[in-house]
């Protein structure tokens, strides 16, 4: 049996999945607007995309999610520091962890 926060968390979850759901439809929508675009040359329309490739990059898109990311300084100082929270050792106060 679901507490009243609980079953008000389920719903307020439900209502945000309905808001991306409609969210992925007007996006669809304005995509589908996209793809039919046209421009004239001299007299006549011509699509503005001649090639799916044109409109999306699959490789490109790809290459950009598999290339490695660069960590910065700073950051493997806050992992280190989150290493050290996280298994529980005393940081001693004003001390710079490296």
């Amino acid at each position: 049996m679901l507490t009243l926060g609980e079953y008000a968390l389920r719903i307020r979850a439900f209502r945000l999945q309905q808001v991306d759901k409609e969210y992925k439809m007007y996006k669809q929508a304005w995509i589908n607007h996209q793809v039919t675009l046209t421009k004239e040359q001299g007299k006549k329309q011509v699509p503005i995309y001649k090639r799916f490739k044109d409109f999306f990059d699959y490789e490109k898109h790809l290459k950009e999610v598999t290339k490695p990311k660069r960590v910065s300084d700073k950051m493997k100082r806050l992992a280190a520091i989150a290493k050290q929270v996280n298994t529980e050792k005393e940081v001693p106060y004003g001390r710079r962890i490296e």
